[in-house]
This record gives structure tokens, C-alpha cells and sequence, in this order.
């Protein structure tokens, strides 16, 4: 295990059926940095993520978060430890107002007794979310529904957030208000791990990143340290990588 990092993926392989959707990936998530796992449609980015949050099962391989042990662990106790996802597709309750949404990502003892300190963090990083607040979600905009998901994950106070292309179908101007708002976000102290398709931008607002392809990690380091032609060759499967 690498005791630097906040989480630690070590040697994972993830199945579906005969399929093997990740093979062998290891990756050091270091405390208070945000960092970046890049990759294409296919690549394996949200069956890692769903691998690390226990919503799908390794086939072999350990992750580790604070030194812990936390393969096989129930969803909910990873949540419990610390680790909070907005999934890809900002993912929100429809049918129920921005602020029954928020309240239900405070469902920990500890954060639902600081729901309200919480929800004011939340509609101060989000103001649109504190005017809308009485709203169905379902009458959000796309980048309104994205703020709230990711305002939702943050209610259950997590030392880890995990970003699922956050950025898929928004317009630049709203990307761009986003990322500044998970800037905030790691200032404060949580490690923010954002999964993207778009290069440039991964690398940006980075300080570590990973590229992964059909499974693989084939390139990872500081992220200006890195190379974008190089980051999109691997990106794209040329050479070796193909």
C-alpha cells in the first residue's frame, strides 16, 4: 500500500461476465490535491469509479482510503468513511425540490445534524440551487442539475469527492463556472478526483492525472509536467497504445 496517498487503488481487475473491464490499474490519489482520470468513451472510467465506491465488484486487487482497507465494503460505508460521488449524467431526483435533494446527501448522523451549516455551504457555492431551492429539479437547467449533484455529494461532508464527467453536454460558459466552483471546493480542504474526456481541461485543473485506456492506466504523473500531445496520443490509442 502507498502511504501518500488519501486513496490508494492497488492491482485492481474489474469483470463483466468474461469481459475484463479493468485490468491491473493502480493509482495514488495524494490528500488535499485534485486529480484527474482521463479517458474516452469506454475507456473504463466509470467502472473504476463504481469499483472504488463498491457498486461494482474486483475481481482482484485492494483500495485503500486512510490506510483502511475498503474493498467489498458496502456502498453506504464507504460514503461513511468519507468518499462522496456526483455520478455522470447529474443525476438528481426530479421529482423532489433542490432542497429535499440536498437534505437526502446528508443522511450521515454527524452531517444531518449539521444540515442546516451545511445547506448554507451549499447555496453560497451554488446560489442559483439557495434561489431555486422550493423547485422541482426537474424544471432545472443542465448546469443547474449538475451543481446540484455535486452540492448533494458534498451535504455528506466527504474528505473525497469524486467528480463523474461533470462536464458532459454543458455549455463552455457553465464548464467553466463549475470547474472555478470545484477550485472552491479543494480549497477547502477535500480531495477532488474529476473524471473527464476532455484533455486540455483535465489537465488545467489538475495538479495529478491518469489516462486510462481499455482498462489501463498507459500514463499518469503531475499534470504540468505532462505532455497534451503525448496525453492525447495515449487518449486516442496511437502507437504502443492502440
Amino acid at each position: 500500500m502507498n502511504d501518500n496517498g488519501l486513496l490508494t487503488v492497488e492491482s485492481l481487475n474489474v469483470d463483466y461476465g468474461d469481459f475484463r473491464a479493468i485490468h491491473d490499474v493502480s493509482m495514488c490519489f495524494p490528500k488535499g490535491a485534485i486529480i484527474s482520470v482521463i479517458g474516452s468513451n469506454g475507456a473504463g472510467k466509470s467502472t473504476l469509479l463504481n469499483a472504488i465506491m463498491g457498486v461494482n465488484k474486483a475481481r482482484s486487487g485492494r483500495v485503500f482510503f486512510e490506510g483502511d482497507d475498503i474493498t467489498g465494503l458496502r456502498t453506504s460505508s464507504i460514503v461513511a468513511k468519507g468518499i462522496s460521488m456526483s455520478p455522470e449524467g447529474s443525476s438528481v431526483f426530479e421529482n423532489m425540490s433542490v432542497y429535499e435533494n440536498l437534505v437526502l446527501g446528508a443522511f450521515l448522523p454527524g452531517p444531518r445534524k449539521k444540515r442546516d451549516i451545511l445547506l448554507e455551504r451549499a447555496y453560497e457555492l451554488f446560489p442559483p440551487l439557495k434561489e431555486k431551492a422550493k423547485q422541482q429539479a426537474t424544471f432545472l437547467s443542465g448546469g443547474q442539475r449538475q451543481m446540484l449533484a455535486i452540492a448533494r455529494a458534498l451535504m455528506s461532508e466527504p474528505k473525497l469527492l469524486i467528480c463523474d464527467e461533470i462536464s458532459l453536454g454543458l455549455a463552455p460558459v457553465v464548464v467553466s463556472d463549475i470547474y472555478s466552483r470545484i477550485t472552491d471546493v479543494n480549497e477547502t480542504g477535500v480531495t477532488v478526483v474529476l473524471v473527464e474526456q476532455e484533455v486540455k481541461r483535465s489537465l488545467d485543473y489538475s495538479d495529478y492525472s491518469y489516462v486510462l485506456v481499455k482498462g489501463r492506466v498507459v500514463m499518469g504523473g503531475l499534470s504540468d509536467e505532462l505532455d497534451e500531445k503525448e496525453v492525447k496520443d495515449a487518449y486516442f490509442g496511437i502507437n504502443q497504445y492502440a
